[in-house]
C-alpha cells in the first residue's frame, strides 16, 4: 500500500471541503499535503482523518493546513429536526450544554434558544 492510498480518505475530504491552494506530494515514503481550509472546523476534521488513518502521531505524513477565516469555527445551515443543543454536540465534541455559545453568537437572528428554523445559517463560535 502506498502512503498516498493510505491517506486517500484525507485527500477526498480535502476535495469535499474545497481546500484552496492544495498540494499533495509523495517523497521518500512520506506524504506532504497542505492548503487553506475555509474554517477551523474543516481543518480539525482533516486532522481527525489523518489520525484515523495513521494514528495519533503519524510519521509518514506532513500536513500544513492553514485556515482562511479564524473569526469563527464554522457556519451551519439548520436542517429540519435540529436544535441548538444537537448542533452544539456536533461541533463541540458532544457537549450539548454549550448550545448557548451558538445562541449568543447569533442573537442578530435568534431571539429564543428554543426557536431555530431550517435554512438559517448560524455562526458556530470557536470552542
Amino acid at each position: 500500500m502506498s502512503v498516498r492510498s493510505k491517506y486517500d480518505d484525507v485527500l477526498k475530504l480535502g476535495e469535499e471541503f474545497g481546500i484552496k491552494d492544495g498540494y499533495v506530494n509523495e517523497e521518500n515514503g512520506k506524504l506532504k499535503i497542505g492548503g487553506v481550509a475555509n474554517t477551523a472546523f474543516e481543518k480539525d476534521r482533516i486532522w481527525d482523518k489523518i489520525k484515523e488513518a495513521g494514528g495519533e502521531a503519524p510519521g509518514d505524513i506532513e500536513a500544513d493546513i492553514k485556515v482562511a477565516d479564524t473569526s469563527y469555527y464554522h457556519k451551519h445551515v439548520v436542517q429540519s429536526g435540529e436544535s441548538l443543543s444537537k448542533i452544539a454536540g456536533m461541533y463541540y465534541n458532544g457537549r450539548v450544554q454549550d448550545y448557548m455559545k451558538i445562541f449568543n453568537a447569533n442573537t442578530d437572528q435568534l431571539k429564543d434558544p428554543n426557536m431555530i428554523h431550517p435554512g438559517q445559517e448560524l455562526v458556530i463560535p470557536n470552542p
